[in-house]
């Protein structure tokens, strides 16, 4: 009996609770539908009360309660989770309101509305990028406020997952094996974000890219790309002393300068093969030439035979006379 009672009180405050918000949803009171709304706004259930808020812009506007209902629905709003309308409901309350002593705290909302709508580093940064503008923005218009620190602590978390969405674009091209890319991506990065905190990892996967690349090179780029990977270890370990980078990085030296000796000889190898080959073309060149001469040689030898006997041929015929004239006798 005593289970049956508290069930039908709670169906009899549903039903009461209902009803009260159907009636301000149904009513042109603006004065009732002010005061439901905040009632729900004070109880924290936002839902109702953002529909509520909602009908009274026209019915307030121009009066006292017009900022009220502009502030409490940003904030319904904000709590509710739907940071962008939020965002855009306090910037409005600052622009429209300008006088109003929560000014500085609506623009605080505003920003922190837009650093709420920031996605994960491995999503689209365009909310993160507009997260900062309008932090920025608080910053100065409210150099003094007691809400800076936090701000710049706000700007700085955004800013590292740009910097750390970056550094793991990169960090894809070495992970494939695209040791180029990964070599200029990560340079990028540097460029980008130069006080980044992730620099010491950078310089880490610079230098293995430029190492990998390095060793397994094509021969015509082999000999630039190791000095440039053996520049970059001394690089390392004079930028990041006593660290296990710096440790790191005298091991791949020690493995580039092993690689160069090999390619030094494997260079002396090819070139002195080259010194053969050219030899053997140039030989060969030669015997063409040579038998090319000859073959002109008897290609004229065989003309000026052929002039000769020519030129006999004419003369004899020059030296035989004429036949005499012979005369027909008429019967």
């Amino acid at each position: 009996m005593k289970k049956f009672s508290v069930v039908f009180a709670a169906a009899l405050a549903l039903t009461s609770c209902n009803k009260k918000f159907n009636d301000a949803m149904k009513s042109a009171d603006k004065n009732l539908i002010l005061k439901t709304a905040n009632e729900y706004y004070a109880a924290k259930k936002w839902t109702n009360a953002l529909a509520l808020y909602d009908r009274l812009p026209n019915l307030v506007a121009g009066t006292d309660d017009a900022p009220n209902v502009v502030f409490n629905s940003a904030y319904a709003n904000y709590y509710d989770k739907n940071y962008k309308l939020a965002g855009h409901q306090f910037k409005k309350f600052s622009v429209s309101f300008p006088d109003d002593p929560r000014r500085e705290e609506a623009a605080y909302m505003s920003a922190l509305c837009y650093y709420e709508g920031s996605l994960d580093y491995n999503l689209d940064q365009s909310n993160t990028d507009l997260a900062i503008n309008e932090l920025q923005d608080f910053l100065n218009n409210y150099p003094s406020s007691d809400r800076s620190k936090n701000i710049n602590k706000l700007i700085e978390e955004l800013m590292y997952k740009q910097e750390f969405k970056a550094y793991e674009n990169a960090r894809q091209y070495f992970n494939m094996a695209q040791y180029k890319a990964s070599d200029v991506t990560f340079e990028n990065v540097l460029e980008d974000f130069p006080g980044t905190k992730l620099r010491p990892k950078i310089y880490d996967y610079i230098l293995k890219s430029k190492y990998e690349l390095a060793v397994n090179s094509v021969y015509d780029l082999k000999a630039e790309r190791l000095d440039n990977a053996l520049a970059y270890t001394r690089f390392v370990e004079r930028e990041l002393p006593d660290t296990d980078y710096a440790k790191n990085a005298v091991d791949l030296r020690k493995k580039l300068e092993e690689e160069k000796e090999k390619f030094a000889k494997l260079t002396k190898e090819v070139e002195a093969q080259k010194a053969r080959l050219t030899e053997k073309h140039k030989a060969e060149l030669a015997r063409i030439e040579k038998e090319e001469q000859a073959r002109k040689e008897r290609k004229e030898i065989r003309k000026a035979k052929y002039d000769v006997s020519q030129a006999r041929k004419d003369s004899a015929q020059n030296a035989t006379p004429p036949p005499a004239a012979t005369f027909e006798i008429k019967k």
